[in-house]
């Protein structure tokens, strides 16, 4: 080197190769070594999506986690990280295709959000990968980040729980004794399991030197076993269906005129649809052709106008009401009697003789649909949220009411995803669930199938029939047990009438509530720390610390 030249620091001497790749260099290496198992992730992420309604193929939501199980397994927490969302944010962008009909901007932004909730639990998977017994943390796992998915932000938003594509499946008895939150779980440790034997088979064709092919596969095929079995344990579980009484009701769908945002149409003709084929039925029950039901049921929204404010819309329901001779439960959305420039949804029980009486509004509004969180600043920002020009105001009672001789217990539209909503509206003495909901902006999309299917996890959860009132469909009848007795198809004029059991009795899992969730979350939560430590205790020495333990020596 000439004299006088100074070499800054860092930087490479003349005629000497670099000290170490550029970071845009080494960050290319590192996505090339990754290219393979991010592009498995994702195809990991849409066979997880293909688990769930419209499509329904249970299997695929244990042979999905096993995917991602192996994808994340002796990874760093940070490589797991980014597999969790590249699996996550396809499986929630085919997931939530059905929002398309809002803008493609909104799929894209919603399934970011939820794969963020994968992609940390994916970075949990890969800590705890190192523990023993390590497809059981994983499943708690799950079950943690769910518990988190339900919650925030905004309330939360619980599509695309594991529990939620195992609706039909063995698994589904389980959520008798736990709710969603157990069946999440059996299928996420059936899915450890699998990955488990996966790694026992790879590791017994490795090292096998001769000896019994049978023998070496053994912990594979013990894994594979007990995978099945977990799978198999809700046969064993009894899901109470005996009925204490019955009710006779009718189910009218009244239908809408469009599909999509404009379903609306003018005012008063969603109205006068459910008036309509109201009246087509009592002159049914007056002609003899069908019984007269205990209860008739429209769905939410069923009334466009506020009947308290439009004289018209209160005179229609009024006609139908008496035509039927029994009561309504009503859908509409009314001016909040106390918070002026907001709004209720409403299911309102409408007696032929006393006219409006007691009433549930919605407890959890769907925000950026019902309610728009910093309005002012995000309405400047995204145009489209100005058609939402009021709030819903969320209500503070739960949905349980007097309905002639049937105690119900009323939950609205995506407050049937919502465990605790549900869970406390049957503890306060619902003998039969109703589901009020609008599908209509989301008709033939695959939205209301899953919706259809929360509807049947709860009717076993809860051990209560599960009736779904829908304005264009599907409006369904769900046993106690899980089976859909009967269904609409969407965008007809349908009207239901079936006889429901009534039932007082509780299950384990209304008794023991959010307990197996939150045991299950916190043990996952543990588990990651553990992994944590055992890393940092296992983790061989860097070249200085080697150096100065030699010198010691």
């Amino acid at each position: 080197m000439p004299p006088g030249t100074t070499t800054l620091p860092g930087a490479d001497a003349p005629g000497t190769a670099p000290a170490r790749p550029r970071r845009a260099v080494r960050a290319a290496r590192a996505v090339r070594r990754g290219a393979p198992r991010t592009a498995l992730a994702a195809v990991a992420g849409l066979v997880l999506a293909l688990a769930f309604p419209p499509y329904g193929l249970w299997p695929l939501s244990v042979v999905s986690v096993a995917a991602l199980a192996l994808l994340t397994r002796g990874r760093t927490a940070r490589q797991g990280a980014w597999t969790g969302f590249a699996f996550g944010w396809p499986f929630f962008f085919l997931l939530l295709r059905w929002l398309h009909v809002v803008g493609y901007d909104a799929v894209v932004g919603l399934a970011v959000v939820e794969a963020l909730f994968l992609a940390v639990m994916a970075a949990g998977l890969a800590v705890t990968s190192r523990l023993p017994a390590w497809p059981l943390w994983g499943a708690c796992l799950w079950v943690a980040q769910e518990w988190a998915r339900d919650r925030l932000p905004f309330g939360g938003f619980p599509w695309g729980r594991l529990a939620f594509a195992n609706t039909g499946s063995p698994l589904t008895p389980l959520a008798a004794l736990g709710g969603a939150p157990l069946v999440t779980f059996a299928a996420a440790l059936a899915g450890g399991l699998l990955a488990l034997a996966a790694v026992a088979a790879r590791r017994a064709l490795r090292r096998r030197t001769g000896g019994p092919a049978v023998r070496a596969l053994l912990p594979a095929a013990a894994s594979t076993v007990l995978a099945a079995a977990v799978v198999a344990a809700g046969l064993a579980v009894p899901v109470p269906v005996k009925a204490d009484d019955t009710a006779n009701i009718a189910i009218v769908q009244g239908n809408v005129q469009h599909a999509g945002m404009d379903f609306l149409g003018r005012p008063l003709m969603i109205l006068d649809n459910h008036v309509q084929a109201t009246l087509d039925l009592a002159r049914d029950i007056d002609a003899g052709k069908v019984r007269r039901p205990d209860l008739v049921i429209w769905p939410e929204n069923s009334s466009d106008l506020d009947p308290f404010q439009y004289p018209q819309a209160y005179d229609r329901i009024e006609k139908a009401v008496r035509a039927v001779g029994v009561p309504i439960l009503v859908g509409a959305l009314v001016d909040h009697p106390g918070k002026p420039g907001y709004i209720d949804n409403k299911g309102i029980v409408w007696d032929p003789r006393t006219g409006p009486g007691a009433s549930y509004a919605k407890q959890h509004p769907v925000p950026f649909g019902e309610y728009v969180p910093f309005r002012e600043q995000l309405s400047k920002v995204i145009t489209r949220l100005q058609r939402v020009p009021r709030d819903f105001w969320p209500g503070d009672r739960k949905g349980v009411m007097q309905a002639g001789p049937v105690r119900i217990g009323d939950v609205i539209c995506f407050e049937v995803a919502y465990d605790e909503i549900v869970h406390d509206t049957v503890r306060a003495g619902a003998r039969m669930l109703v589901v009020q909901t609008n599908n209509a902006t989301y008709g033939r999309t695959g939205q209301p199938e899953q919706q259809l299917a929360m509807s049947r996890l709860r009717a076993v959860e809860h051990g209560r029939a599960v009736v779904t009132a829908a304005t264009s469909g599907i409006s369904a009848v769900v046993a106690p047990d899980g089976r859909v007795l009967q269904r609409s198809e969407e965008f007809t004029r349908d009207v239901i009438t079936a006889r429901v059991p009534l039932r007082d009795a509780t299950t384990v899992a209304d008794r023991v509530g959010a307990a197996p969730e939150w045991a299950l979350a916190i043990v996952g939560l543990l588990s990651c720390a553990a992994g944590v430590l055992t890393g940092r205790r296992t983790r061989p020495a860097g070249p200085k610390e080697a150096t100065d333990k030699k010198g010691q020596q």
